[in-house]
């Protein structure tokens, strides 16, 4: 066998970091590349009684060992809500959607301060939004501050397709609250970054932890144009693995919520950076900062 060049042991590092660069960039078929940190796994899931309790529809609600079932059909809907309210934290739920049609259907995972601050309230929002059979789902994240949610309508959406069928089985999604940022987790994934650019456009109250599912036909699928069709009905939503780690306001000011990447960083690693705008490229199909319908001058974190 001949012998190589002493150049082609030189080239294999250079190959390898290359390699290592597509991957990173481009993922793979299966899915975005790892993000190397899973913020989920330094958490204990609590029952759903240890942090929760029914808000709305107790009819329309089902507990069974570790899973709740929620569900909407023409008499009602359903909604729980946290025990404690938090002003910072880690708050996420394994979610199982209902194939089929959906359209007009949400189903949710959110924090809100709305009973505390009518008409000035604060969000945070992953919505799942109904479909028709032909289309995937979209998951919309949103923020409101100081009452852009009520009234004069504010956003700050974007929405995602997912890598995956999210009714087939069950899937983590996570809001990570922090003074500086708020960071969306799809199984770990951050999906969305939204940085404290200024008070004005970062909510700092504290809110409580809430899910639901109601009928929002009026702009839930394609801005409306499909409505929730109750020979369809009953419409369901599944969760588990409920996790809740944050700071209330019992807690002193010292606490710190999770952190979302590793120890030395101030924010999210290169690697959770680079798995995130994967997603964005191949997934977002949605950024209000990009709508030229918008008036950016409403937005100006844009």
């Amino acid at each position: 066998m001949p012998s190589l060049p002493s150049s082609f042991f030189h080239m294999v590092p250079l190959f390898s970091l290359l390699l290592f660069s597509f991957m990173i960039r481009y993922g793979t078929a299966q899915g975005p590349p790892s993000p190397d940190y899973y913020p989920s796994s330094k958490i204990s899931p609590v029952s759903f009684g240890e942090g929760f309790r029914n808000l709305w529809g107790p009819q329309h609600q089902r507990l069974d060992q570790d899973s709740l079932t929620i569900w909407l059909d023409t008499t009602s809907g359903s909604g729980f809500k946290s025990l404690h309210s938090y002003r910072s934290g880690y708050f996420g739920a394994a979610v199982k959607l209902q194939p089929g049609y959906t359209a007009g259907v949400i189903t949710s995972f959110y924090l809100s301060n709305n009973q505390d601050y009518p008409g000035n309230h604060d969000e945070i929002d992953i919505e799942f939004l109904g479909t028709t059979p032909d289309k995937p789902y979209v998951l919309q994240t949103n923020v409101y501050i100081r009452g852009s949610g009520d009234g004069n309508v504010i956003g700050r959406e974007m929405r995602f397709h997912l890598w995956f069928d999210p009714t087939e089985d069950f899937h983590n999604y996570a809001i990570l609250w922090e003074p500086s940022e708020i960071i969306f987790l799809v199984d770990d994934v951050p999906i969305r970054r939204y940085p404290r650019k200024s008070d004005a456009t970062f909510p700092t109250r504290e809110m409580y932890v809430y899910g639901s599912i109601w009928d929002a036909s009026s702009w839930a699928t394609e801005d409306g144009k499909y409505k929730a069709d109750y020979k369809y009905q009953p419409f369901i939503g599944r969760y588990k693995n409920f996790k809740l780690e944050g700071c209330t306001n019992e807690d002193s000011t010292s606490c710190q919520p999770p952190s979302p990447s590793p120890s030395g960083y101030g924010s999210l690693s290169p690697q959770q950076f680079a798995a995130m705008q994967w997603i964005q490229n191949n997934y977002l199909v949605y950024d209000y900062c990009h709508d030229p319908r918008r008036d950016h001058t409403l937005t100006p974190e844009c």
